[in-house]
């Protein structure tokens, strides 16, 4: 029986791992972006080109009228899950980091995993054993040792931060939602079209507020460099799109308190972006974070009994 559980897990690892690793090349990408873009147009315009693609594959399967109408249906859910998760999410951290720093947005989203946990004990009903807190509370010691202990000096006003950080904190707690109110949605649909139906209502409510912020958003897309059309197609393709199917087919094998857990290695495949992307050296207290985060993941997943 433990073997057969193994078996199950594992691939769902491997699946989270690899959302992870996507994920982790965002700050990458966001960076080769500044600039071009406005802070909103970059977490907003990626996700609008990924949500037309996504529609346009939903319409070339042959039952896609059924599922347009089993999901307008549903609209409410999928509107729940889009603009009170995804838009949150991506605003509130987008907007809080540009108020605030780079430093305490890369802190505070050690929030996201305990947030999932608990929204899933109250919302899936979801048992939160001593495992899963204590690998949580080590992985969340453990990330702390990767993250940036001083914050930009001269950044900002202390009010002003403080404003930040509370964004944060909100796109933390969207983010942390999203991805364990879309398990609920899984039950009734697949994992392609769970995301794009949330996407198209995240797309729909948020597009007028871009125009409406950032009125010159599509044509500073024309003076965008090789480059950064490389960095906008990385979002768009694999941060907003292939990362996300992977996280929801993982989540459709695991629970969601395990699922959040798995965040923690984000900023982990981060650091090791940073080391042979940009040249960034690692300290001794960094790759003592990376194993703790890598020795709290396996054990979560190796001797959890859920299954």
């Amino acid at each position: 029986m433990p073997a057969l559980r193994n078996g199950r897990l594992a691939p769902a690892l491997l699946l989270l791992m690899a959302a992870n690793l996507l994920w982790a090349g965002q700050g990458v990408a966001v960076k080769l972006l500044a600039g071009g873009l406005g802070s909103l147009a970059t977490a907003l315009l990626p996700l609008h080109a990924i949500t037309i693609v996504g529609v346009g594959l939903l319409c070339m399967q042959p039952d896609f009228k059924v599922k347009f109408g089993t999901a307008w249906k549903l609209r409410h859910e999928f509107f729940l899950a889009g603009i009170c998760g995804q838009l949150t999410a991506q605003v509130g951290m987008t907007l809080g980091i540009s108020w605030s720093t780079a430093s305490n947005g890369a802190i505070l989203s050690l929030l996201i995993p305990i947030f999932g946990a608990l929204i899933a004990v109250w919302l899936l009903h979801e048992r939160l054993s001593l495992l899963r807190i204590g690998t949580l509370l080590l992985g969340l010691a453990g990330v702390f040792l990767l993250s940036p202990l001083r914050s930009t000096p001269g950044h900002s006003t202390r009010a002003h931060e403080f404003a930040g950080n509370f964004l944060i904190v909100a796109g933390c707690l969207g983010s942390a939602f999203y991805n364990v109110y879309s398990k609920r949605l899984l039950h009734l649909f697949s994992d392609l079209e769970t995301l794009f139906f949330s996407y198209l209502s995240t797309t729909a409510f948020s597009l007028p507020v871009l125009f409406a912020l950032e009125p010159n958003c599509l044509g500073r897309l024309t003076h965008l460099t090789i480059v950064q059309w490389v960095a906008f197609d990385y979002l768009a393709l694999f941060f907003y799109g292939l990362s996300m199917l992977l996280f929801f087919r993982a989540l459709g094998q695991v629970d969601a308190v395990i699922a959040s857990a798995s965040l923690y290695l984000t900023p982990l495949f981060g650091v090791a972006l940073a080391c042979s992307i940009l040249g960034e050296r690692l300290a001794s207290r960094t790759l003592l974070g990376s194993v703790i985060v890598l020795l709290a993941t396996l054990a979560l997943f190796r001797f959890d009994y859920a299954y």
